[in-house]
């Protein structure tokens, strides 16, 4: 399903879009479609990574400088 939005865009960017739509043969709004796929599917990666890793036991920034000083380390 495709709905039609007005969405406010730097020139600059605008620029970069148009060109790029260009140089790829597409529609700047299919460039932004693939674009905001693309950083929602990283979001969801991230995600997914942050589950697998939530039972990990985590370190304080300040316990590890801690344990790095006492050991010479810093």
């Amino acid at each position: 399903m495709s709905i039609r939005t007005t969405v406010s865009l730097e020139d600059d960017l605008l620029k970069l879009l148009k060109l790029k739509a260009i140089e790829t043969s597409t529609s700047v709004s299919t460039l932004l479609n693939n674009i905001l796929f693309d950083a929602f599917g990283e979001d969801s990666d991230d995600l997914e990574l942050f589950k697998t890793r939530e039972k990990e036991p985590s370190v304080s920034f300040e316990s590890l400088l801690q344990e790095l000083r006492s050991e010479n380390r810093l």
